[in-house]
């Protein structure tokens, strides 16, 4: 992966990459806060999750929970991709029954002019200064983890006025209409952009794209309405940063995944890791893959599978250890400590 300039930024970097010179894969946990944690759950009943995100000292409390029980390798920030299009003038709530509620739907040129020229540093200044504190807690023994949602995936919430099935006016929109869905990835792409150089600066050591809707779009299409957007953002982002890419996609978009230019790629659960690392040599770093739900089973399983994955991989040095997707509100804090277990022991043959 590409490294961060500064000697104290690679060696911090190498340290979590390098699985401490073991041999084993460093060990991130994709969204590692979360309801599964009852000391997350304690401070739910005081906080709403948006006042969390939006409190620097909550969001550090929350993100340093999952490392003070669990011995991983990176903090990853607590925050929510859905922070671009508010500091763009597009709020959103949680509906009472699930999901998420933009203010309004961008279907229109007019819906396009509501949209913000947006400060980063001053719109989104709670994400630098809950940073900020991360880094300086973490020090030089933990990698710290920023994120964002790609322009596809935050267009889908934006068009389709928040959680859809399918998100079928953003499609419709990709289709039909072009240019004005150009123009809005225009305007997102840009704010990303601004946004990832202010986590950077901040002190992130990588930072993960997340293009959860990816599969949304046709073979024909991932390069014009997804892919091509997130290559921009590679070019324009800091060069010393390491972008991971998370596209939920079939497995023969790998190599159209990797040519956006991010050094590595998060597969999720529905890949065969090997496969995947077969098709894309090194040095491209590849993250995952183990299923959520086994999570939900029990730690000898956990450590079995995990073994298993790891024994596959066989000391690859491109792995980072994680989950195919999120952890999940039902998972056993037994079985993430089975997870973590497996993996500091394990010695590649």
């Amino acid at each position: 992966m590409k490294l961060p300039n500064s000697l104290q930024d690679r060696e911090r970097f190498n340290l979590a990459l390098s699985g401490e010179n073991t041999g084993r894969p460093p060990l991130w946990v994709m969204r590692q806060a979360g309801r599964y944690l009852p000391e997350y759950r304690a401070l739910k009943e005081k906080y709403d999750f948006l006042t969390m995100v939006k409190t620097p000292e909550l969001a550090v409390e929350v993100t340093l929970q999952p490392l003070a029980r669990f011995e991983l390798d990176a903090a990853i920030l607590f925050s929510d991709i859905l922070v671009i299009p508010e500091a763009m003038g597009q709020g959103y709530h949680f509906r009472e029954k699930g999901g998420i509620a933009m203010e309004f739907s961008v279907e229109s040129a007019s819906d396009l002019k509501r949209l913000k020229e947006v400060d980063v540093q001053s719109a989104l200044s709670y994400v630098e200064d809950a940073l900020k504190i991360l880094r300086r807690k973490l020090g030089n023994e933990k990698a710290l983890l920023g994120f964002c949602g790609s322009p596809w995936t935050l267009a889908c919430y934006m068009i389709d006025g928040g959680s859809s099935d399918g998100f079928p006016k953003t499609v419709q929109m990709a289709k039909e209409e072009p240019v004005l869905f150009g123009h809005l990835m225009e305007k997102i792409t840009t704010v990303i952009i601004d946004y990832i150089r202010m986590q950077s600066e901040a002190g992130i050591d990588a930072l993960q794209i997340f293009d959860s809707w990816h599969s949304l779009c046709p073979a024909e299409k991932a390069w014009d309405w997804s892919l091509s957007w997130i290559n921009t953002i590679v070019k324009e982002a800091p060069s010393e940063l390491a972008l991971i890419l998370y596209a939920k996609s079939p497995p023969d978009r790998l190599k159209l995944l990797a040519s956006t230019g991010v050094q590595g790629l998060s597969v999720d659960q529905g890949h065969d890791l090997l496969f995947a690392r077969n098709t894309l040599p090194l040095p491209l770093a590849l993250q995952g893959n183990l299923a959520p739900e086994l999570m939900e089973t029990n730690a000898d399983k956990v450590q079995r599978e995990t073994q298993k994955l790891l024994s596959e991989m066989n000391g690859d040095a491109g792995h980072i250890l994680n989950l195919g997707h999120g952890i999940r509100p039902t998972a056993k804090i037994e079985c993430m400590d089975a997870l973590v277990q497996a993996t500091r022991t394990f010695s590649p043959t």
